[in-house]
Order: C-alpha cells, then sequence, then structure tokens
C-alpha cells in the first residue's frame, strides 16, 4: 500500500511539473510578456531552458538565455533540481511493487482493502486546499521552509528576473493540478474498488 501511494503522489508531482500546457495558458490569461516586455516565444524558449536543466540529470549547468541567475538563486535551483530528482526516482522505484500490489488485490479478489486507505488520502488534498485557501502567501511560505534549508528562494527580481515571469498564481494553479491529479488515481481506485465488490 506505502508504495502504491508513493507512486500516486510522485506521478502527480511528476505531471504536474511537466504540465508546460499550463505555464503556456498562463502567459496568456496573466498577460506575462505584457508586463516584461518580451515576446511569448522567447519566454517559453527560456522555461523550457529551465525545465531542461531542473529534469535532466546530464543537464549540470543552468542556462537561460535571457534571464541571468545569481549565486543564491543558482543554489536555489540546484536544491529544486535535486528535490526533482528524488521525486522522479522515487517514483520508478515504487512503480513495480505498486503494480504488483494493485494486481494481487486483483488475484486475490481483496479490493476491499482499497477503501479505507484510499478514503484517508483522499481527505489530504482537501486539508491542504483548505489551508491554501485560507492564506496561500503563507502556505507557500511554509511550503519552502518545510522543503529548503536556506532562503536562497527568495529571490530579487534585479539579481534573478526569472521570477518575473513566474507568477504567485501559477504556483497556486500547480498545486492544484497536483492535488487533482492524486484526487482523480486515488478516486479511480476507490470507485474501482467499491464496483467490483458490488460485482461480487
Amino acid at each position: 500500500m506505502t508504495a502504491l501511494i508513493l507512486t500516486i503522489v510522485t506521478l502527480a508531482i511528476f505531471l504536474t511539473i511537466n504540465a508546460v500546457w499550463l505555464y503556456r495558458l498562463n502567459l496568456t490569461w496573466l498577460r506575462v510578456p505584457q508586463s516584461v516586455n518580451m515576446p511569448a516565444g522567447t519566454i517559453m524558449h527560456n522555461y523550457h531552458q529551465m525545465l531542461a536543466y531542473l529534469e535532466l540529470p546530464w543537464v549540470t549547468d543552468l542556462k537561460m538565455t535571457n534571464f541571468p541567475t545569481s549565486y543564491t538563486g543558482m543554489i536555489h535551483f540546484a536544491d529544486v533540481k535535486h528535490l526533482f530528482f528524488v521525486n522522479n526516482l522515487v517514483l520508478l522505484l515504487m512503480l513495480t511493487p505498486a503494480g504488483w500490489y494493485l494486481h494481487q488485490v486483483r488475484q486475490r479478489s481483496e479490493q476491499w482493502r482499497l477503501l479505507r486507505p484510499m478514503q484517508v488520502a483522499a481527505a489530504v488534498p482537501v486539508v491542504l486546499g483548505a489551508m491554501m485557501a485560507v492564506n496561500f502567501d503563507q502556505f507557500f511560505i511554509a511550503f519552502h521552509k518545510v522543503l529548503f534549508r536556506n532562503n536562497d528562494w527568495l529571490f530579487d527580481p534585479r539579481l534573478d528576473p526569472i521570477i518575473t515571469v513566474l507568477p504567485d498564481t501559477f504556483f497556486l494553479q500547480c498545486f492544484l493540478l497536483a492535488f487533482l491529479l492524486f484526487e482523480i488515481a486515488v478516486g479511480g481506485l476507490y470507485w474501482g474498488a467499491r464496483h467490483r465488490i458490488n460485482q461480487a
């Protein structure tokens, strides 16, 4: 069960990280190109460069064509790269045991084992979402304090202008997307198990 939950969590994070379409939509919705006086295509090119550094182990240097990065900014991006690597590694390691567990559950007709854990898991994003709704800024700060050992994530737009094209609203949407993907997965497993139980 642990492997299954970890697979769902890390897969939701992986899909959210790679939701380039969401960032592209935000450029239009939030009129980011107009606010920084830069073409959307140029911003997207730099965004892809940033993602390549963060996600590809063999890309060891962050080089964005139009956005210089400060020393502390580089430290923060390196920390984020490490977290992304850990997430993707856990996803790869947990896929097989999670698939094996689901196979065993089906083979033994023990779908009931999924019901309570999926109910509990589904409540977690609801609680976190409620915290975000009360004060997203405080939630965002607490999130960074938990994950990072320093304050290098507090970018100065003069030194790390990339932050000017990464609006808070986009990060909020990323959290919501990850929560939604997680809920879809646990909800699908829950209702799938209920359906099989009812059939039996």
